[in-house]
């Protein structure tokens, strides 16, 4: 006797018998190997079970994978969807790019290890970068010293200006801060020189001398990246003579030689006069007391009048020795430019002063005058004397 099988109790005994068959799930990664590419749809086959389809900007990762595919290439791609309406599975190979760089960004949180990013734009407030999606943050606080804009004033469109040509170099940072829920990041340029910088800055010994680059003029000063570090050359510490701004003795990338005169906790102190010999030495053979010179007036103030010597010395004379007169206003007898002579009083190597005086300088004059008067009334006394003599 036969025995008769049904078309569907057999196929029923060979999926059961049969290995499971396991179809892709939406929010899954899968990989497949490319049948075609059309522009920007790609058809990969997804080990025979199914058919994966990508599409329109899916299609695009960071990497631009979809230029660099052909037949035959595997790929791994993000489920959207387990079936379109043309039974599909509809797959992201820009999803699954950024699922592999979020999960990137996150070992190296972990790890604490700096990575290198480009950034896309840049707004008053730092730069931005945008990856696979995953946006990210630099804010000017977190730029390494090279980086960092320093403008007079904190002019906003002289940040932008310096800021905007940071973008599309690459950075090295670290992670700060990380939101996998929103995608954003926080990124530190600063921390991640900071471990290079602490290593520098206990190496780095008062009295060295170092090349290093201008990374920002202001008004107090030049400040200056070396191995690493940065430290300010105070506008006391950049020439011997006065200086009146900063910007006549170097601009922004300049090469310099400086002088470490102090460190103090993450502040370092420089100079660039200290590299020259001190004309103020050469002063004191040049100059004596009591001698006359003739100047220029470079600068009047309520205080009195400083006259250029040479082009590193300026002397003053004060408010009390341009007259007899106590409430004179010096710019009502000096200007700027004039040419005068006077008398100098003081020397102070030391303390980089010469002492000027006008008034020192027409004493002679008055008290050779005086004394001629003093003579003059003399001789009219003795003349009296004589004729009242004459008349007894």
């Amino acid at each position: 006797m036969s025995t008769n099988y049904s078309v569907s109790s057999v196929m029923d005994e060979l999926l059961k018998s049969g290995p499971e068959i396991a179809f892709p799930a939406a929010g899954s990664f899968v990989e497949g190997t490319v049948i075609s590419i059309e522009k920007n749809k790609v058809l990969v086959d997804l080990g025979g079970t199914s058919m994966g389809i990508i599409t329109g900007q899916e299609a695009h990762d960071s990497a631009g994978t979809v230029k660099t595919l052909g037949a035959g290439d595997t790929v791994s791609a993000y489920v959207l969807e387990e079936e379109n309406d043309d039974g599909l599975v509809v797959l992201s190979l820009r999803k699954a790019s950024q699922q592999k760089t979020w999960e990137k960004f996150v070992q190296a949180y972990e790890d604490d290890e700096a990575i290198t990013v480009h950034t896309s734009e840049a707004n008053k407030g730092g730069l931005l970068l945008n990856i696979d999606g995953i946006k990210g943050f630099i804010p000017v606080s977190q730029l390494a010293p090279l980086h960092y804009p320093r403008v007079d004033g904190a002019d906003a469109a002289q940040i932008l200006v310096r800021l905007n040509k940071l973008v599309g170099i690459p950075l090295l940072v670290k992670i700060l801060n990380l939101d996998r829920e929103g995608g954003k990041l926080i990124l530190s340029e600063k921390a991640a020189e900071r471990a290079q910088r602490d290593v520098a800055m206990g190496k780095l010994e008062v009295g060295e001398k170092v090349k290093g680059k201008i990374s920002g003029v202001v008004k107090f000063g030049i400040f200056v990246t070396f191995e690493g570090l940065e430290g300010l050359v105070h506008i006391s510490e950049i020439a011997w003579g006065h200086v009146k701004d900063p910007n006549d003795y170097g601009k922004l990338g300049d090469e310099v030689d400086i002088l470490v005169i102090g460190k103090e906790n993450d502040k370092i102190s420089l100079s660039m006069k200290r590299l020259v010999p001190d004309p103020w030495i050469e002063a004191t053979k040049k100059y004596k007391v009591g001698a006359s010179i003739e100047g220029e007036v470079n600068r009047v103030t309520p205080f009195g009048a400083f006259v250029k010597l040479d082009e590193e010395i300026n002397g003053l004379i004060h408010i009390s020795e341009i007259s007899d007169d106590e409430n004179v206003d010096p710019s009502s007898v000096l200007s700027v430019g004039e040419k005068v002579t006077a008398k100098i009083i003081a020397i102070d190597a030391d303390e980089h002063r010469v002492g000027l005086s006008l008034k020192a300088l027409n004493a002679p004059a008055k008290k050779k005058a005086k004394k001629k008067d003093e003579v003059a009334e003399e001789e009219v006394v003795e003349e009296e004397e004589s004729k009242e003599e004459e008349a007894d």
